[in-house]
């Protein structure tokens, strides 16, 4: 079948997107695993040469040895909003030794199989990943005023802007494209991206799905098969090749991409190991070290054949959840730092970048909640900084009756001229107001019954 141009050119745009962040070059298998969805190898590596051939692609090496390197222009060395920086998360010296060691080229890193004794060596409430102090620190950061209500109190409280943060966020850490705004509308209206893929957006509506469960159930979820298996079944909803895999341990090996780690193969080993995951997760009287626990643990198992690691990320808010702390929904995290950390748990058993990724994401996420929490039911201060340029924008927005791509357009250029730390705010919340729009609120914007259906028929299309 013969591909046009035009899906040609998007190829393109995917794989540079996927070399962003990797000026230390990137071989043809770490592109192939940062796209979502795949482009199959020959036909990657036609790709890459015509890139390579044009100057928007780097390389160097031969044969199994070649990398690839991201070319940036001058704006976009400056400007970039996607390209990540190294000092994001500031890592200990001792997560940077242990980072120099994975980022050998794979050839030059050991095999190795998974190590019972990791797992089975952990004594609950003896042993601790995190310090008297980094659990301090944490608990500290995550503290609200209803650690006295039922379990899920909080996390309800907070639940919107918690849904659209860890769906985003948990899928973007997957390759998944969908924009924030892209990520609201589906969740809000159930409208899917045009030029995403069907297996994008089914993601996020699974971690919806999940999330909703972990926080309707915070009574009673918590680390047993029921509500593991039970989360994984809802994360992998229609996006594995066998559907009865969902909510099921494997029976199959698996491979880990851009990894010389091998998992355990044996079901019934399996099954062991991951019942003994629960158990002592359960065991762990702090809310901080059960939720690092099980960062570390599930993935590194690998107990399904594929979503272990989303898995992972939202199983890590049950004991949070269930507390009344603030929930971890991993915003900002850098996709290449948090792969470092489990591509160290994986090879070296080493813990180090993983727990600095997780204390930093967790304080970025307390943080976050803790400004929303002050801002309900109270005016909110950037709305009132910003009252008349929303006011103007959205008022323009309905009576052009623009559709939700033109809309978008717009709301980005109005909010380019805004100082660059209010840029994604503004942006946010210009279009969750147009959202939240109906025929009780119009009036706030002086617009005609008749001029709100003439929009309405055009944002829905």
């Amino acid at each position: 079948m013969r591909v046009s141009q035009t899906e040609i050119e998007k190829d393109f745009a995917r794989i540079k997107a996927a070399l962003v962040g990797h000026e230390n070059g990137a071989s043809i298998s770490t592109i192939e695993e940062a796209l979502n969805p795949r482009i199959e190898q020959r036909t990657l590596l036609r790709r890459l040469t015509k890139l390579v051939e044009s100057r928007e692609v780097r390389a160097s090496g031969q044969n199994k040895g070649k990398l690839y390197y991201p070319v940036y222009t001058a704006q976009q060395e400056t400007v970039s909003p996607a390209k990540p920086k190294d000092d994001v998360i500031p890592l200990t010296p001792e997560a940077e030794e242990v980072r120099k060691i994975i980022l050998q080229p794979e050839e030059k890193r050991t095999p190795v199989a998974y190590n019972i004794d990791f797992l089975m060596s952990y004594r609950p409430n003896v042993d601790s990943y995190l310090s008297a102090d980094e659990k301090e620190k944490l608990a500290e950061l995550g503290k609200t005023k209803g650690a006295d209500e039922p379990a899920g109190t909080y996390a309800k409280e907070i639940f919107q802007r918690l849904l659209i943060d860890l769906a985003w966020n948990s899928s973007r850490l997957e390759g998944n494209t969908y924009s924030i705004l892209e990520t609201q509308r589906l969740l809000s209206v159930g409208q899917a991206a045009e030029d995403k893929t069907a297996e994008e957006a089914q993601m996020i509506l699974n971690h919806k799905e999940a999330i909703e469960f972990i926080i309707r159930s915070a009574e009673d979820v918590g680390f047993n098969r029921y509500s593991i298996l039970g989360l994984h079944a809802l994360l992998s909803n229609n996006l594995l090749p066998n559907p009865a895999a969902s909510g099921r341990i494997r029976e199959i090996s698996v491979g880990i991409g851009r990894s010389v780690y091998m998992p355990l193969e044996i079901p019934q080993q399996i099954e062991e190991m991951f019942d003994v995951i629960l158990e002592k997760a359960d065991q762990i009287e702090n809310p901080f070290e059960q939720a690092f626990f099980i960062t570390v643990h599930l993935p590194y198992l690998q107990p399904f054949e594929d979503v272990n690691k989303r898995v992972s990320r939202l199983a890590a808010n049950i004991p949070l959840i269930k507390r009344n702390l603030s929930p971890l929904s991993f915003v900002d995290v850098p996709k290449d730092v948090y792969t470092h950390g489990l591509l160290a748990v994986y090879e070296l058993n080493r813990i180090e970048i993983l727990k600095d990724v997780f204390i930093w994401a967790y304080g970025r996420s307390a943080t976050r909640y803790a400004a929303l929490r002050q801002t309900l039911g109270k005016p909110d201060p950037f709305v009132m900084k910003y009252r008349q340029e929303i006011k103007s924008l959205v008022t323009n927005i309905i009576l052009n009756a623009l559709s939700y791509e033109e809309a978008i357009v717009k709301i980005k250029q109005n909010a380019e001229n805004l100082p660059s730390d209010d840029q994604n705010r503004f942006i946010e919340i210009v279009d969750t107001e147009l959202m939240n729009m109906h025929e009780g609120n119009i009036a706030r914007y002086f617009i005609r019954p008749s001029q709100f259906h003439a929009w309405k028929e055009k944002w829905l299309v």
